[in-house]
């Protein structure tokens, strides 16, 4: 509930339409593309307060307790007391280091659950998946305000916050975006920017002439452990891996429900198909969603993938176990051999040669 009653206003789509111009600039210019989220994102900003044309035209607050860039925290608060703000809404950006739900509660309450949310937790030792209290992700996938992402590179960070200023400040959605953000590089992805936004696009595909055996998706700096395994499959057990980053399960699995709503309750139209049909479609070669939270976190995929569906997570091993590249590897093998598509032996072969039994 807007408590604030901030009101969308023609001053706040230019000033949104600015800081959009601004940031497609950045990729003319090729600034940051390769860079990580968390770097990228600093060096946006900092190029959106320097520039005269976006410079006054967007609120920006930064809680975080230490701020490697130089910049000056300053508290929500005035936007209580400013009428005037209130009146004509601009762009927010809200920067923190918030490893629990109850804090980004507190914080989106305080700006009527509006802006976009960059949480700099992941780059900070902690004994949780991710930096973010187990409940944390639980709370930013149920509650229907928030657009949670988990960007794997700057560009993809880049790609997400261009979307969330359209569809906030151009469009008028309600709520906020939020994502997470850590420190290292991308390592030069080739990010769709048209679909990042949108939750998932493909990375790469089976070689030429051959088909794909799985589908792979991951999220964030899980995708580095997924592009690892599509590569130990076709080195170590010649299979083909078809490669999807997923951005925001989250939205992808709103975006399926919604549809499977709308079928429900317009049976005369012919169903509009979500974005996650649009990229998987009918096919019925296995799917492997991964994700460095907690699986359910993928998990939300499995109602709408017309394919077997696995997802793995950070609690989807035994506590001394550490999800990656080798038991994403094994994790396929199963799918494949209860399809009889691998020998059963295969798999007890993958957990001896990785040293995981």
């Amino acid at each position: 509930m807007d408590h604030l009653r901030l009101q969308h206003t023609p001053n706040t789509m230019s000033a949104a339409q600015a800081c959009i111009a601004e940031i497609e600039r950045g990729y003319r210019d090729k600034a940051g593309t390769h860079g990580s989220p968390l770097f990228t994102v600093f060096d946006l900003l900092k190029r959106l307060q320097g520039s005269t044309t976006t410079s006054g035209q967007f609120w920006m607050i930064n809680d975080r307790a230490t701020d490697p860039q130089g910049g000056t925290a300053i508290s929500a608060w005035p936007l209580w007391f400013s009428e005037q703000s209130r009146r004509d809404e601009r762009p927010l950006f809200y920067m923190t280091q918030a490893p629990t739900s109850a804090e980004v509660s507190m914080l989106t309450a305080q700006t009527a659950e509006r802006g976009i949310i960059l949480n700099d937790i992941e780059s900070s030792p902690s004994r949780w998946a991710k930096g973010a209290h187990p409940w944390l992700p639980l709370w930013l996938a149920s509650n229907r305000r928030c657009t949670p992402f988990d960007p794997a590179c700057g560009d993809e960070a880049k790609a997400i916050l261009v979307g969330a200023l359209h569809e906030l400040y151009l469009e008028g959605a309600p709520g906020f975006c939020y994502m997470t953000l850590h420190d290292i590089p991308g390592e030069g992805l080739a990010c769709d920017r048209s679909a990042a936004h949108l939750g998932m696009y493909r990375l790469t595909s089976a070689p030429e002439g051959a088909l794909a055996q799985v589908r792979l998706l991951g999220a964030g700096l899980m995708l580095r452990e997924v592009r690892a395994a599509a590569a130990l499959l076709h080195g170590e057990w010649g299979l083909d891996a078809e490669v999807w980053s997923c951005p925001s399960y989250t939205r992808l699995a709103r975006d399926a429900e919604r549809q499977a709503r709308s079928r429900r309750l317009q049976r005369a139209e012919p169903p509009v198909s979500c974005h996650l049909q649009q990229c998987l479609g009918t096919s019925e070669v296995p799917v492997v969603a991964v994700t460095g939270y907690a699986e359910f976190v993928a998990a939300q995929l499995g109602a709408y993938v017309a394919a077997p569906f696995t997802a793995l997570g950070a609690d989807s091993l035994d506590p001394n176990q550490h999800l990656d590249r080798h038991w994403i590897v094994v994790t396929v093998l199963r799918a494949l051999a209860e399809r009889g598509e691998v020998s059963t032996a295969s798999v007890s072969e993958a957990l001896s040669r990785y040293r995981l039994a």
